[in-house]
């Protein structure tokens, strides 16, 4: 276990940059009128980064009112001037790169070779993939599909889209939340989480700058329970997008409900990594300590429980014990820092709870500590192994969020199957074999939104993300992403240009 002391590197200006407030409506930077202030928090020392005045309902309703004005000229433009502004986009995010990984690592603790070469890259070609897709939104061809009528089927953008990203990845989910619905000619209002602002407005702001016009894209900071319900249940909302915990959903559907919103939720997740006995050992070893410990495992596609086949178990939970040993903890400005802070010391202790209470009923079999010496003042957690659990028992069925995998054996392949269905979540899974058989019967199976075979983690923006069952329901990234942000419209013409006095007879009698 490697614990380098805190490095002193130019962190990130954001005391600065973020000077004139933390709520972006209209194409400028705002203060926040609920009275009240909220200090983004570096995980990795515990020192201040920003203090900034919260959201009320005053500044969501001037931020869906700057939406609704401007949606009508944004919804009314070539979807052709949409794709240049948004290629545009993804050119100022790119020269802006560095800026981005920077200020994700400060406000989150994550490694900064992670946002280097994961976050903002994949921030950068989401932008360019749906700067592609805008001029791609098609309906349906003309055809007569009744006696002398041609019809067809329009594709149109619906409105003002409120979203609600949360505080593991802010800079992809606002992109998740925010490309596909403008490049769909939607205007958004965005609410990130209060303790990770600082890249959604970052993102705002090299919009306006790559010119997209002032009131497309606006981010209120606030809390949820006031800022965040305020957006769902606003009237002139449309449609609402969450991510975040399938309780918290369930409130967003029920106010979402009263105003009869379109929908689109991405919940939890407690992903199954189902080792079959002919699987490659090392590759699974190795698949299962970087699927479990992304982003510090504070990610809803995480592996978090390893089922392995009996004949494999032992071995399994051995080899990968050694392995998560040699994880580096540490700094995320350190180069070779493998695993930063949790997003905050009340993440982190909720996690030692977890495993704390495991004790009782598991092996923990390495980690379940906190560690000391130059890192007690950040956020931090040992990577860690939890052997032997019941599949009934709280570490397998609940949402952790954090730097730990549960792994228990199975004997047939139907238990194993059976067993990883066996959660309310269908986030995502993956399956380890070499026989297509097994693999192929997994993938069809596993109940979840997507299943990897030979591999746990890698996301692509041609391809959907989304879940089954209490993870929620529509797609982000993909044409599916798009087109859920568009509302579908039959348009019928009577070729005839005459009377149709049949039909008024039919309907109506001879009159």
């Amino acid at each position: 276990m490697h614990h380098p002391g805190h490095a002193t590197p130019d962190r990130f200006p954001a005391q600065q940059r973020f000077a004139d407030g933390a709520q972006y409506i209209a194409g400028r930077l705002t203060q926040g009128t609920s009275g009240r202030t909220h200090t983004v928090v570096d995980p990795a020392t515990g020192e201040d980064v920003l203090t900034y005045g919260l959201a009320g309902p005053d500044d969501v309703d001037a931020a869906v009112a700057a939406a609704r004005e401007a949606f009508p000229g944004w919804a009314g433009a070539a979807p052709g001037e949409r794709s240049d502004a948004l290629h545009r986009f993804a050119a100022v995010l790119a020269e802006r790169a560095e800026d981005f990984a920077r200020a994700e690592s400060l406000q989150c603790g994550k490694p900064l070779k992670l946002t280097r070469e994961f976050d903002v890259p994949g921030t950068i070609d989401n932008a360019a993939f749906f700067a592609g897709a805008a001029r791609h939104l098609q309906g349906q061809s003309a055809g007569e599909y009744s006696g002398d009528h041609t019809s067809y089927v329009r594709r149109e953008p619906i409105g003002v889209v409120g979203s609600v990203a949360p505080w593991n990845y802010p800079l992809q989910m606002a992109a998740w939340k925010i490309l596909p619905a403008i490049a769909a000619g939607n205007t958004i209002v965005l609410k990130p989480a209060e303790i990770t602002p600082l890249t959604s407005l970052m993102f705002a702001q090299a919009a306006t700058d790559a010119g997209i016009p002032d009131g497309v894209i606006n981010i209120v900071t606030g809390t949820g329970r006031e800022a965040g319900e305020h957006l769902v249940g606003h009237p002139d909302v449309a449609m609402t997008s969450f991510t975040g915990s399938t309780a918290v959903g369930r409130r967003v559907a029920e106010v979402a409900t009263a105003t009869v919103k379109r929908l689109h939720l991405e919940l939890g997740g407690k992903a199954p990594f189902l080792v079959f006995d002919d699987a490659d050992l090392d590759a699974a070893v190795h698949g299962a300590v970087a699927g479990a410990l992304i982003n510090t495992g504070q990610d809803c596609t995480a592996a978090t429980r390893a089922y392995v086949q009996r004949s494999l178990y032992e071995a399994f939970v051995e080899r990968t014990a050694a392995l998560m040993d040699t994880v580096r903890v540490g700094d995320p400005f350190v180069p070779d820092t493998d695993l930063g802070p949790l997003v905050s010391h009340v993440q982190r202790d909720r996690v030692a709870g977890f495993v704390d209470r495991a004790r009782s009923y598991a092996r923990v079999v390495t980690g379940g500590e906190a560690p000391q010496g130059d890192l007690k003042e950040g956020a931090y957690y040992r990577p860690t192994l939890i052997a032997d659990a019941a599949q009934d028992s709280e570490a397998v069925q609940s949402e952790i969020f954090g730097p730990v995998l549960v792994v228990l054996p199975f004997d047939s392949d139907d238990e194993g199957i059976r067993l990883a269905n066996d959660t309310p979540y269908g986030l995502a899974a993956s399956a380890w074999t070499r026989d297509v058989y097994r693999a192929n019967r997994a993938t069809r199976e596993i109940k979840a939104g997507c299943v990897w075979v030979n591999d746990h983690i890698p996301i692509i923006s041609e391809m959907p993300h989304g879940g089954y069952k209490a993870s929620g329901f529509g797609k982000d990234m993909s044409v599916y992403s798009f087109e859920e942000y568009t509302q579908v419209k039959h348009v019928m013409f009577d070729n005839t240009a005459v009377v149709r006095k049949d039909w008024h007879r039919t309907v109506f009698g001879d009159r």
